[in-house]
């Protein structure tokens, strides 16, 4: 089974029946429950549009090691054209569901590990890469989805992991056993770990000869031994549990879903092991993940054309669509969203290949990319609560446009241009606040600053990978500086 649908991608998380907690409880059933339930149906969308011939050709790939057709999900870059497929494909689906639809991250490690095990061979004659072609070979076949596994709690950040207090606050190995090793820690801010098959681990930093038990990379199963996630809360996120809610949720239908991902005395066999101790290559693989990742921030385009379309309509309803400072508004946030898709776009069309043959990205336009992110983002959505008004915050709910005796007085008073429905109104103004402060927020405005690396990585890549001294150079150049004459004490 190369494709699944959405329908069979729901029953095999089901089967898997993963160890959650929310509230302080265990669940017996993420699939049902009605908080992660829209961040469920996020990622069937990834699955069912595969399916549709409108998309085959963003949504599928063939396989380069079965040349079969494969979710693009799963897929490892062969060419810039399949680098563009993969961002136009995020942006289809951000404007499908205008959320965080999960999948990007899992993606992203496959591309990463995939390159760096293939340069870790060939330098210590080692197998990762075998073991990790057998194992990508297996999440096409499956059309697993994979929680891609970054970010560890990282404790006191002015110790390195081996200084930390408690060694657990970075996923670390406690045991290497002749058929595999044995490790604890954690991984923060999991994006939609609870509704994936698989947990593909890597470091969170480049690493030092004494950090090697933390250059680890690996793959388990969500329903591991030893493996259980807390959800993380999301503002809003309560709403979800309401009797008959739908209005108030502003998307009543997608969203996205965050854990904190524990792993507790969990032995992975060498099969799923694919870093040990080589620290030397943490720091590639964490640059090369980070900058698919920052590229793959070309999702919040698709969110921010919705986005950009319900200030739009909240304007019509407003009866504000004609005045002169709307329109200019409304340029302004599709200036913005397309400058991020521009850089999105510039960063793949100049990708290399590496030494495996897979493509990687411009790393400085992808890191450049992600720097526009961490503020456009929040720029269009101030704009979208200008547009809407401050009745996107403060008027009754579904409960009271609805109540026996209250409706006929919101019906009244939520009133806008004459002819405009009340209700349609209410949705439209929902949405935004579903996307700028509500649970939608999370991953478009949150995640925007701090996914992939907060701004400070960014920057500290652009200045490594923006060769300053070329620069300067092509200056003295044109100016015609002796540099003889400069007398500096360096």
């Amino acid at each position: 089974m190369a494709l699944m649908t959405g329908k069979q991608y729901i029953e095999s998380l089901k089967a898997l029946k993963p160890k959650v907690y929310i509230f302080g409880e265990l669940i017996d059933d993420p699939t049902s429950h009605p908080i992660l339930r829209p961040s469920i149906n996020s990622v069937a969308m990834t699955y069912d549009l595969a399916h549709d011939p409108e998309y085959e050709d963003v949504m599928t790939a063939t396989s380069h090691l079965t040349g079969e057709k494969i979710n693009r999900f799963c897929h490892i870059h062969h060419s810039t054209e399949d680098l563009v497929k993969k961002i136009k494909m995020q942006r289809l689906l951000g404007q499908k569901t205008s959320s965080c639809f999960q999948r990007c991250v899992g993606m992203d490690a496959f591309n990463a590990i995939y390159s760096t095990t293939y340069e870790i061979d060939k330098k210590y004659g080692t197998e990762y890469h075998e073991r990790f072609k057998k194992y990508l070979l297996m999440a096409q076949k499956n059309d697993w989805t994979v929680d891609g596994a970054m970010t560890d709690p990282k404790g006191d950040r002015g110790l390195s992991p081996s200084q930390q207090e408690d060694p657990d606050l970075f996923v670390h190995i406690e045991e290497i056993r002749q058929d595999g090793i044995v490790v604890s820690g954690a991984k923060a801010h999991q994006t939609g770990s609870i509704n994936s098959h698989e947990h593909l681990i890597m470091p969170t930093q480049a690493m030092k000869e004494a950090d090697k038990d933390y250059a680890v990379s690996f793959a388990v199963p969500t329903n591991a031994e030893g493996v259980f996630m807390i959800y993380g809360r999301q503002s809003c996120d309560t709403r979800k549990l309401e009797k008959d809610v739908d209005i108030d949720l502003g998307n009543n239908t997608f969203g996205g879903q965050e854990a904190l991902v524990i792993f507790d005395h969990v032995f992975v066999p060498n099969e799923r092991v694919f870093m040990c101790q080589e620290y030397e290559y943490s720091g590639m693989l964490v640059e090369r993940f980070a900058g698919y990742h920052r590229q793959s921030y070309a999702c919040k385009t698709g969110v921010g054309d919705v986005l950009i379309g319900a200030a739009a309509l909240a304007a019509d309803y407003n009866g504000a669509a004609k005045a002169s400072h709307i329109k200019d508004k409304i340029i302004e946030m599709q200036h913005l969203n397309e400058t991020m898709w521009a850089c999105s776009l510039a960063c793949s069309y100049e990708g290399t290949k590496t030494e495996s043959g897979a493509y990687l990205i411009n790393l400085l336009l992808a890191n450049v990319c992600k720097q526009n992110v961490t503020r456009f983002p929040y720029e269009i959505a101030r704009l979208a609560q200008d547009l809407a008004g401050g009745i996107m915050v403060t008027m009754p709910s579904e409960a009271d446009l609805r109540g026996a005796e209250t409706g006929k007085w919101v019906k009244k008073y939520l009133a806008g241009k004459v002819g405009m429905d009340v209700e349609n109104r209410m949705r439209v103004l929902r949405l935004i606040e579903n996307l700028c402060l509500g649970t939608a927020a999370v991953g478009y405005l949150t995640e925007s600053m701090h996914g992939a690396g907060s701004p400070q990585a960014q920057r500290i890549m652009i200045a490594r990978q923006g060769n300053l001294e070329a620069k300067k150079e092509m200056a003295r150049k044109i100016a015609h500086i002796d540099t003889s004459k400069d007398n500096v004490t360096k």
